[in-house]
């Protein structure tokens, strides 16, 4: 595969994939949705390979065979985040996390006992709900107290991104890296519990230096009550037992957990049935954590939760597969891993992809360390899960909790108000390194 890599098909498809990313990188700027310019530009590439293949009379027969590996992985990806997506849509629509959220708001806490409250549940909610849900839900909390305080708002945003990816990198379901890690078999279920503690200071050290920063004072916020729908509590459980079925068909069955997670939805759709010939009689209407307004009884139907589904977060991940599959197959790849992680090993490596995250989406580049294949321990699979995992919360638009959260308040949480504090962030970075080091000592 590497004498493509200095032909004129290799330099294309290498400019096609900078130009390609580097509209995804200025989404916010364009209102250009990311998975389309990557689903042209991972395409285009294959394209020019095909051609240059047949140009010069080469066996096609690999690439082939190469593409149909690659959608395999991605297929199974794919439908692993279709039946997550679709349950995380379901408990939103039957009104869990905005009971949860309303309880939250009742307790009447101070700015700075909301600040460790929001901070510490989306720490333990993102390996369950993924950290995208768990920071646009606690991010909406900590707007709804603030009463425009714009110090309490940047701090809490700021903490609730921090928590939301640190607590996805601990947990197999807790980010698209993570999965990815996991169902690869280079960090299986039970070794996750290795990064428990470099997540929790990675989140911790970071609060701490900004605790003395928030303000003192007690918000008056109206009491809410909002109930959870007929079979949202039944829906907690599916879902619960549908994780539980993925790990089983993972560790014990040694079957693609996706079917698993398939599995449950297809019970879901089964009790959807139930609910939908079952409506309920007290329907508040609302938005995925939106306000709440009473309407007359609708029928359930799962199919509306599939329909609402990221279908632009699952399109971008097939681009961005087919495009770094494509870099794979030439080559480039081979010649980054034997610079980095033979050249400056791979505890160093795994630090600057971490950084790397940062200004480019986790997700191609932890799907690029997976195909380069260095020759790693568990000990540095645990550390590149970690880092590519909290590496992004260096920066507000390096991860999709942060990006999101900018949506939730963007005259308070900016770029430069996230910057301004990027050096707590890069405190904890490093001491959850070393954390890392210590706790996976005996792995060396």
């Amino acid at each position: 595969m590497h004498q493509l890599t200095n032909t004129w098909a290799g330099y294309i498809c290498l400019i096609a994939f900078v130009v390609g990313y580097s509209l995804v990188v200025l989404e916010e700027k364009l209102h250009l949705r990311k998975s389309k310019p990557v689903i042209v530009a991972g395409c285009f590439m294959w394209f020019i390979i095909g051609l240059y293949q047949a140009s010069n009379g080469m066996d096609g027969d690999a690439a082939h065979h190469y593409i149909k590996e690659l959608i395999a992985e991605i297929g199974e990806l794919f439908f692993f985040l279709l039946a997550a997506m679709t349950y995380i849509n379901t408990l939103a629509e039957r009104n869990v996390f905005n009971s949860l959220r309303a309880w939250l708001l009742s307790k009447n806490l101070g700015f700075r006992k909301l600040f460790w409250a929001t901070g510490l549940i989306t720490f333990f909610l993102s390996p369950l709900a993924d950290n995208l849900t768990s920071a646009l839900l606690m991010s909406t909390v900590a707007l709804a107290v603030s009463q425009g305080n714009g110090r309490f708002i940047t701090l809490a945003f700021i903490n609730i991104v921090v928590a939301a990816n640190a607590g996805g990198a601990y947990s197999p379901f807790g980010d698209i890296t993570t999965l990815m890690v996991w169902t690869a078999h280079k960090v299986e279920t039970h070794e996750f519990i290795y990064l428990i503690i470099p997540s929790f200071v990675n989140w911790i050290i970071p609060a701490l230096c900004m605790f003395p920063f928030l303000p003192k004072k007690f918000p008056d916020v109206p009491k809410e009550t909002i109930p959870i729908k007929q079979g949202g509590k039944v829906v907690m459980v599916l879902g619960i037992l549908t994780i539980a079925t993925a790990v089983s068909f993972h560790h014990f069955l040694h079957l693609p957990p996706y079917l698993g997670m398939m599995f449950g939805l297809g019970v879901l759709m089964i009790y959807g049935y139930w609910l939908k010939i079952r409506p309920d009689k007290k329907v508040y209407e609302t938005g995925l954590y939106g306000e709440i307004h009473k309407g007359e009884p609708k029928h359930f139907d799962i199919f509306n939760k599939i329909a609402t589904v990221e279908f632009d977060t699952l399109l971008f991940f097939f681009g961005v597969l087919t495009a770094v599959g494509a870099l794979q197959y030439i080559g480039y790849l081979a010649l980054v891993s034997q610079n980095m992680y033979e050249g400056i090993g791979p505890t160093w490596s795994n630090i600057i992809v971490g950084v790397l995250s940062a200004i480019v989406d986790n997700i191609p580049v932890m799907f690029a360390v997976l195909k380069m294949d260095p020759n790693m321990g568990l000990d540095q699979w645990l550390l590149i899960t970690l880092t590519t995992g909290v590496g992004g919360s260096l920066l507000s638009i390096g991860s999709a909790a942060g990006v999101a959260v900018m949506g939730v308040d963007r005259k308070h949480y900016t770029f430069l108000s996230h910057l301004k504090w990027s050096w707590t962030i890069m405190i904890g970075y490093i001491a959850s390194i070393f954390s890392w080091y210590l706790v996976t000592l005996p792995l060396r």
